[in-house]
């Protein structure tokens, strides 16, 4: 695993959840009362052994860069290799990157300098937990010269406007490739995970942009099913994949089920986050709370049921939260009541306001808001 190098994009499908990206990337959008998207990738790779692990930005990254710092949470500060924040203008003749083709060409001195014989890319769009041992063996003992992580799941709604979809040969080898195909129901869903060689990589990147094109999926997966050796890699564990708001809000609640926790959050391999010193959860005289996750920082003194609180958030007395995720730093005045309610960071709802949303429409309340 120390010849596998890790690349993370951490700006993909971020126009999925625009609602949560204005002033944020993809990969620091906060997920579960304490942790980040990117929190999730970064700690697959550093429990599998891989040592080196650039994540490649574009626009909005300071506050990934603020909670990624040196990478000491994930064990990857290291005085030679370990993490690297990739800018989106490391190569002037590249500027801002259209998609994964030229913001890989953009980093190609960081990757010829890599000491690493294999790639392997990930996304931050999703909520998963895994190691690459067995992903790595398979594309060695297939001899392919791509092998891509994929899962049976179902595809809904808008789901598949972001997605590609596979499809296979009896023995895993990738017959086709469809990219954001009309299709629903059970699909194998790439979940945008891959081991490639180095060199195949940096060829055919090279090759791409000097066609002018830009798009991995479509102009490297879909056009060269025929021409190379594709291998599937079926992920059996729990995914959850963030295809629009409705999904990250049914998402948070999700982790709610102690089935999902104990797939998501394994003793054998912890998700590692930065790390605050904040006081525990205060719970006031006459506070009720069920069935709910609280951060650490939380001030309670009404009512939470079927909840994700994230850190400092305050709840006030009276105030009634149900089926709701309320992000780091809101106020919830007293005598307020929020059902179906999504907020972001440092909202503040005054006293005796009532919001009512639906579970298949959640009320969505952007950061810094006054209500």
């Amino acid at each position: 695993m120390k010849n596998l190098l890790g690349i993370v994009f951490s700006n993909i499908h971020e126009h999925m959840v625009s609602d949560l990206t204005p002033h944020r990337c993809m990969g620091s959008v906060p997920v579960g009362g304490r942790y980040r998207l990117i929190d999730f990738v970064l700690s697959t790779l550093a429990n599998s052994g891989i040592e080196d692990v650039g994540v490649i930005t574009k626009t909005n990254y300071q506050s990934l860069m603020d909670h990624l710092g040196n990478g000491r949470e994930w064990d990857l500060s290291r005085k030679v290799g370990g993490l690297a924040i990739l800018p989106p203008f490391s190569r002037t003749e590249s500027g801002m990157y259209r998609g994964r083709i030229e913001a890989l060409y953009g980093i190609m001195g960081y990757l010829r300098s890599s000491p690493a014989t294999h790639v392997i890319t990930c996304d931050c769009d999703m909520l998963f937990n895994t190691t690459y041992d067995d992903m790595l063996l398979s594309h060695m003992e297939t001899g392919a010269d791509i092998t891509v992580m994929y899962k049976k799941m179902p595809l809904i709604g808008e789901a598949s406007k972001d997605t590609c979809v596979l499809s296979l040969e009896e023995d895993g080898r990738v017959r086709d490739v469809m990219v954001a195909p009309p299709l629903s129901g059970e699909q194998n869903v790439y979940l945008n995970i891959m081991i490639i060689s180095k060199s195949l990589l940096e060829y055919l990147v090279s090759s791409c942009f000097s066609r002018n094109q830009y798009s991995f999926e479509r102009d490297i997966l879909q056009a060269g099913a025929r021409q190379y050796h594709i291998n599937a890699y079926e992920h059996t564990g729990y995914v959850s994949r963030f295809s629009s708001l409705q999904t990250y809000y049914d998402a948070n609640l999700a982790l709610l089920d102690p089935e999902v926790r104990s797939q998501l959050f394994p003793r054998e391999m912890p998700i590692y986050t930065k790390v605050r010193d904040e006081a525990p959860v205060r719970y006031g005289l006459g506070s009720k709370v069920s069935n709910s996750l609280l951060a650490d920082g939380c001030v309670v003194e009404g009512e939470v049921e079927n909840s994700v609180l994230f850190r400092g958030v305050t709840v006030g007395k009276g105030a009634k939260v149900k089926n709701s995720v309320i992000m780091q730093g809101t106020t919830i005045g007293e005598g307020s009541s929020l059902e179906w309610v999504m907020t972001d960071k440092n909202v503040t709802v005054r006293e005796s306001r009532m919001l009512t949303g639906f579970q298949t429409y959640p009320v969505y309340i952007a950061k810094g808001s006054v209500i």
